[in-house]
């Protein structure tokens, strides 16, 4: 890995230091994280690269090579996936979702019921499309929100468990039994919407979605260390997991490298959050998007088709603070639109943090996170492993950071 030098790139190699000081002494030392490793890039070259804290408990230090799950940072991937099929005249952005998953046809809207009793619905005002799975405006939504009866009743039927219950074609044959939350396109909700669109890519495709995306993504861009499972010599690269315990308030151990559910074949391929990869895999899939779809010398997406996927298409322009159903999510809702697989940033004021228009961003609920910023040619990408990412604001702190070290 090389690193360039900070300054020649327009940083004050000062203010990057005083962003690991701050990691070191907020976070690490006070035992909040067991680890952070933080990669900052400007016009293709890395300006800074630190990790700092150990990869298991009581070993060695993390490292370039060290894996983290990133969660929810697979969506993205998993939308770029999409729009290669697109590309390929396959399917549309505005195809209907149930002419490539039949089982979604007649889904209805909540109307009543549940919690013991049948739900009663009512049609959709329109179909749900493609479109509204990129943007989170399908209807669907997460079994965590914990705010309805369709919620609870995916928490009952393990909807979206990636090492238990079902495949993903049994994922989809259970979630076509359940009513939407809302019809199509009328709110914005944080959903399992990004795992249908990794069963719509492996109906589309004819691929199993871990055969997708290593042949149509990982291995063009050189991503030798990213996948759902790991494979059995790297396993001792994995890093180790943890939670916070609200009782104790302190951070518990989820899910050990040593041993990890990650190192055996999951049931479920999440398309919406089950890979594991380093950070410098995921700088190459974010240097490729900032390069408008290309990464040494080979396209693996067409540069006006990224474009139309780092716009904001939710409805009339909206932001996610007047569409939002979600009580949680892995962006903040003020100022910030929705693209085709991120988030996008509309209003920087609204936002009360320093960044661009066209910022495009996501987070994994790892507390992993990416931003990309077109307009200052940087890009940053943040590894660690604390469940859940909203509890501390380290995003936010580090984003205010970067753009403070800009000279």
């Amino acid at each position: 890995m090389r690193i360039a030098d900070a300054g020649k790139l327009g940083f004050d190699a000062g203010r990057l230091a005083r962003i690991d000081s701050f990691l070191r002494d907020r976070y690490l030392q006070s035992g909040k994280l067991a680890n952070a490793q933080l990669l900052i890039a400007r016009d293709g070259e890395i300006a800074h690269f630190s990790s700092a804290g150990e990869a298991r408990d009581g070993g060695k230090p993390i490292d370039e090579g060290s894996l983290f799950r990133i969660a929810s940072m697979t969506k993205p991937i998993t939308s770029l996936a999409f729009m290669q099929l697109v590309e390929d005249g396959l399917v549309a952005v505005d195809t209907p979702v149930h002419h490539v998953l039949p089982e979604f046809k007649g889904m209805g809207v909540y109307n009543g019921g549940g919690a013991g009793v049948p739900f009663v619905t009512k049609p959709t005002a329109e179909p749900m499309r493609m479109l509204d799975l990129l943007r989170h405006t399908s209807g669907l939504t997460y079994g965590f929100q914990n705010r309805s009866n369709v919620d609870a009743a995916y928490r009952k039927d393990k909807l979206g468990e990636w090492h238990g219950g079902d495949d993903l074609q049994g994922f989809i044959a259970k979630l076509s039994q359940l009513p939407l939350e809302f019809s199509p396109g009328e709110a914005w909700n944080y959903s399992v919407a990004t795992d249908v669109l990794g069963a719509v890519v492996e109906r589309v495709s004819g691929k199993t979605l871990d055969v997708y995306f290593r042949d149509g993504i990982f291995a063009p861009l050189g991503m030798d260390d990213t996948f759902f499972q790991v494979p059995g010599d790297k396993v001792d690269r994995l890093t180790d997991c943890y939670a916070f315990h609200a009782a104790k308030r302190e951070r518990v151990m989820y899910d050990r490298g040593a041993e990890s559910s990650w190192s055996r074949k999951p049931n479920l391929l999440s398309g919406g959050g089950g890979l594991v990869s380093t950070a410098l895999d995921y700088h190459r899939f974010c240097q490729m998007c900032a390069n408008g779809g290309t990464l040494d010398g080979v396209r693996v997406i067409g540069r006006k088709t990224l474009e139309l996927m780092r716009l904001n298409h939710l409805p009339g322009g909206a932001d996610l603070s007047s569409m939002s159903k979600s009580l949680f999510s892995e962006t903040q809702n003020a100022g910030t639109g929705f693209g085709l697989g991120f988030a996008v940033v509309q209003d920087v004021a609204k936002t009360m943090m320093p960044g661009s228009v066209g910022e495009y961003y996501w987070g994994g609920m790892f507390s992993t996170a990416f931003f990309i910023d077109p307009v200052e040619r940087l890009h940053m990408v943040f590894m660690t492993q604390l469940m859940p990412s909203a509890l501390y604001p380290i995003r936010r702190e580090l984003k205010t950071m970067i753009y403070a070290a800009l000279t």
